[in-house]
């Protein structure tokens, strides 16, 4: 019997973003949506064109440069929502309107204060208007597993006699378990008319560490789609991880007899990338994708593993993209040897973004004895975050003098352009000591929102990979820097999320640089409206 061909709609770009901190510029979308192209997922949810520019203008960008997936933009139940979201979709090949209300009794009493037979009007009417600009319409129902099931079933009827092609049950806010989801599923099943004409679809949060679960429940209960984002990030605790539900799939095959599109040998590499462009790191424990998910340190594990690996490994690592190296590269290894090495890892750069990584592949060899493919990834993420942002300000020189029992002392050389700037100044230790010398120069005071700081390797000369968030009027700024000296590591991560701040800036202004420096602009893409969390 052949499997059955389950849907990957992938809503990184949207309801990931809403993870608190996040904040995607346009350029960083567009790379995480090529990415997500060729991972193969089926659908990109590339904004919500009508939360601001920014959003309008990455759905666009998106729609206009992304081919194979089917592009979809949020709307609510509104005109001016589905109609700035067929706007922005105009250039897409495949394009989607997903859009959306609210069908529990707390949400439409308390929220939309509507009745139930205002909001199936309102659903039926949002769908024939979206039928009006594309072919292909998802309908969702917000907080579909708090709602009356014959009430559901009810909207759901109206959605497909409007037009709908695509019907969406998500569990909004992470309430149901996997029985009784699997049973809501079933139901809508048997008692919407017209049903099997549209593709059925779940959409999961992770508030009680369900999401994965149940959305494996409703594939089992017959669901044709699953949503889902890269690292399981977003609102609150989080959607369903894409990459456990395809492996989940792909391993237990047995199980689920369903497969999926997807490339399995880019989820790593993805799961990378989305983790350096939103500054969210994933934990090492974390399933298919974490540091230690392939590692064994018990002894009867290891000596498991070494005399047959599927003791102790139900995948390998090289399934998602983890490849061992087989070639150690130093400070003699030459510019092919990168290029080459880049290319089994499954990178294909772009001339600039090749010379900004093998820049600093030189620089970190010249302090390692070797660099590791840990060590590649994070200088290929780093070069491939800077290769659209403007550098204004450059790292020339750092020094800093500090010890127990007193202030720390920084030194720091910028250039801007043509120019070169020197300051100093004194911190609580000497990343605080730093930032104060940076701000010095660039006559700018930034909010640090927040710092983390993650050895790549293990070893003494391990490079330390920083990330940092800084806030101007609102906006977020995600910086990352990467040197074995971590305080270096920090200055360029300081650097990096600036250099943004300045970018976003004069993009919003549309002034120079050396007018965008004052403090009344702002910059960044806005997120998404709040409650928006289908």
């Amino acid at each position: 019997m052949m499997a059955r061909r389950i849907e990957i709609f992938d809503t990184t770009l949207r309801d990931g973003e809403q993870s608190p901190g996040v904040s995607l510029n346009v350029q960083e979308k567009l790379e995480i949506a090529r990415q997500l192209a060729r991972l193969g997922v089926d659908v990109i949810e590339a904004g919500f064109p009508v939360a601001s520019p920014g959003d309008f203008a990455a759905v666009e960008a998106i729609a206009k440069e992304v081919r194979g997936p089917v592009i979809a933009a949020l709307a609510r139940a509104v005109p001016g929502d589905i109609e700035k979201a067929a706007a922005a979709l105009r250039p897409a090949a495949r394009p989607r309107i997903h859009t959306f209300i609210a069908t529990s009794p707390i949400h439409m009493q308390f929220k939309l204060r509507k009745s139930p037979e205002e909001v199936l009007e309102l659903a039926a009417a949002a769908v024939r208007l979206a039928r009006q600009y594309v072919d292909d319409v998802e309908f969702s129902a917000e907080d579909a597993t708090r709602s009356d099931p014959e009430f559901l079933a009810r909207v759901f009827a109206a959605a497909i006699e409007a037009g709908a092609t695509v019907l969406n049950v998500p569990d909004t806010v992470g309430y149901t378990t996997p029985g009784e989801f699997a049973r809501l599923i079933r139901y809508l099943r048997e008692n919407v008319p017209g049903i099997e004409r549209v593709k059925l679809s779940v959409h999961c949060h992770d508030d009680l560490g369900l999401a994965v679960a149940n959305s494996l429940a409703g594939i089992e209960a017959g669901v044709t789609q699953v949503e889902c984002t890269i690292n399981g990030i977003g609102e609150r605790a989080g959607n369903a991880a894409l990459e456990e539900i395809v492996m989940a799939l792909r391993t237990r095959a047995d199980v689920y007899g369903c497969e999926t599109g997807i490339v399995t040998q880019e989820i790593y590499r993805t799961s990378r990338l989305v983790s350096s462009l939103t500054g969210m790191l994933v934990q090492p424990n974390k399933a298919i994708v974490g540091e230690n998910a392939f590692a064994h340190e018990a002894g009867i594990h290891a000596d498991g593993v070494l005399k047959e690996r599927s003791t102790y490994e139900i995948m390998t690592p090289e399934s998602i993209g983890l490849k061992q190296s087989r070639l150690v590269l130093g400070k003699h290894s030459g510019r092919h040897a990168f290029r080459a090495r880049l290319r089994e890892l499954g990178y294909e750069l772009s001339d600039q973004e090749l010379q900004q990584a093998y820049e600093r592949f030189i620089e970190l060899a010249d302090r390692k004895k070797t660099v590791t493919d840990r060590d590649i990834e994070a200088l290929v993420a780093g070069a491939e975050s800077r290769a659209n942002i403007p550098e204004e300000y450059a790292l020339e020189y750092l020094s800093v003098v500090s010890g127990t029992g007193g202030l720390a002392t920084a030194t720091v050389r910028l250039r801007r352009g043509g120019e070169v700037f020197t300051e100093a100044a004194c911190g609580d230790g000497p990343v605080d000591a730093c930032y104060r010398a940076i701000d010095r120069i660039t006559g700018i005071h930034v909010e640090l929102d927040s710092y983390q700081l993650q050895a790549v390797t293990g070893g003494k000369d391990a490079a330390g990979e920083v990330t940092v968030r800084l806030k101007d009027d609102g906006h977020v700024f995600i910086g990352r820097g990467l040197s074995t000296d971590v305080i270096e590591a920090s200055a360029r991560a300081y650097l990096h999320a600036f250099n943004k701040m300045l970018a976003a800036r004069r993009d919003a202004a549309g002034t120079s640089a050396a007018s965008a420096t004052g403090t009344g602009a702002a910059g960044g893409a806005a997120a998404p409206a709040a409650g928006v969390d289908g």
